[in-house]
Formats: structure tokens, sequence, C-alpha cells
């Protein structure tokens, strides 16, 4: 049985993937939708054509590894496309806030996401895809984001690293790193200052950031960045002194505030 695996699909661009998979792939059988929220999940299974399989798991538990290898074990399905959209991201200077949120971003934006695709692989057929969701957070370190932008440097390096293992088996590992997505994000992050005014220029619409993701990966890249701003973006981190960046970074949200105020 041909299946895709979605994490986090019970939002944002998660939940977009679910509906983009069933709309484009015909040879799915089922997609695993895994998130904490089940009564979402159940609201989105209304709204495509193909089954769910709902797994209502929390990935930073231990035992929801467990329950998922046990389901794969059980059924031992052909998975096609495995999509890795589960994260968090918490605002604020390193210590501010609880120490829960700062180290449960790393287990659920890291491990989470290593221990998802450990399980996964060994069902995986060849000329499969997996997506990975970054952030182009993660091509520069990020203060008062601090946490949150190291979590998806990882991710960036890690799926770039397990594109070239998975090389000979034709399995493509794209890592799709967008700007600002208007999505559930900002709320949940704390973020209840006004957001700078060159994040809100390049404020993109989850649809069209998850359907340029899901064509990059059929195409066989490694990154995925959606919109031009953010691919100068990640040019100008390759090419210049991160701290140049960072300055001017610090000088438009500086301005802005005194704009707002």
């Amino acid at each position: 049985m041909k299946i895709a695996i979605v994490t986090g699909a019970s939002s944002g661009m998660g939940r977009e993937a679910v509906i983009q998979l069933a709309d484009r792939f015909a040879g799915l059988r089922e997609i695993w939708v895994i998130a904490r929220r089940t009564g979402r999940l159940e609201e989105l299974r209304k709204e495509v054509p193909v089954p769910l399989r709902i797994l209502g798991l929390d990935l930073t538990e231990e035992d929801s590894l467990d329950m998922l290898f046990w389901e794969l074990k059980n059924r031992r399905p052909e998975v096609k496309i495995l999509i890795h959209a589960a994260g968090y991201g918490r605002a604020g200077k390193v210590g501010d806030g609880k120490i829960s949120g700062e180290t449960g971003m790393v287990r659920l934006n890291c491990e989470a996401l290593c221990g998802v695709t450990h399980l996964a692989l060994p069902y995986m057929s060849d000329h499969g895809r997996i997506l990975l969701f970054a952030s182009a957070a993660g091509f520069l370190p990020q203060p008062e984001f601090a946490v949150y932008a190291a979590t998806k440097a990882f991710v960036i390096s890690f799926g770039r690293a397990l594109n070239r293992e998975l090389y000979p088996r034709d399995i493509v590992v794209t890592c799709v790193c967008p700007g600002p997505v208007d999505t559930e994000f900002f709320a949940a992050a704390g973020m209840d200052w006004e957001l700078p005014f060159y994040k809100k220029i390049c404020m993109a619409n989850p649809e069209r950031v998850v359907r340029r993701a899901i064509r990059d990966s059929m195409m066989g890249k490694e990154l995925s960045v959606y919109g031009l701003f953010m691919k100068l973006f990640c040019l100008g981190c390759k090419i210049l002194p991160h701290s140049w960046i960072l300055w001017g970074m610090e000088q438009m949200k500086g301005k802005d505030g005194q704009k707002d105020s």
C-alpha cells in the first residue's frame, strides 16, 4: 500500500501539504497524518479525497515514536512521500522564557524529525521524496529567535547530508526554506509586537509555498526557497559576513519601531 506521511498536519503548511498531496498524487492509497490536535485532523478528513489514517501523537514524547514504530511494523506500507511540517518557534532572548519552551523546540524541530525519518526510511521505496520544512531563519543566526533559528540550521544541514546519503536510491530530500508565512506561527511564537516591515513585505501564502516545495522536490532540488526576496536573502547570507546582515536588520527594526511609536 503506497502512502504519504505528514507530521504537523493539523495546521499551517502541514495541513496544506495534505490537501495538495491528496489532490495531485492519485497513486496514494492513504495519507498518514500526525499531530496532537486530532479534532482538526478529523475535520481535514472531510476535505480530501484520499483516506487519512489519523495518528494523534505528540512527537516530543518517546512513546509516540514507539507507537509509530509499531504502526509501521504491523502495516508495512510503502512510503512514497514523507513530509516533516511539525515544529514551532518561541520569540525572546535565551533565558527569558520557560526552559521547557526552549528545549521543546529542540526536541520537536530536531529530535522528532530525526526519529520519524529513522523509522520511516526502511519503508521508503526507491525514487521517493522527503520534504523537511525548515526556514530561511536557518541561514543566519537570529537574536531573540536564537533557538528556533539554530534548530532550522540543523534541519538544513541534516537534510542536505541525508540527500547525499539517499542518492543511490534516488530518494530526494528537499529542505523547504520560506521566510515569514501567513499561518498561526507568529501568534503561537508569542510575537505580540508588530512585525518589522522587512518581514511584512515578504510574507508568503502557505498554499503557494507548499505548491513550490512539492514542485521543487519532484524536480530533485535539495533546497526550496520561495520568493525573490528570500532568494536574495539566501544569497546574501552566503556572500556577506553575518555580522553585517544582523547589523542591518537591527537598524531596520529600530527605525520601524520608532516609526510605529
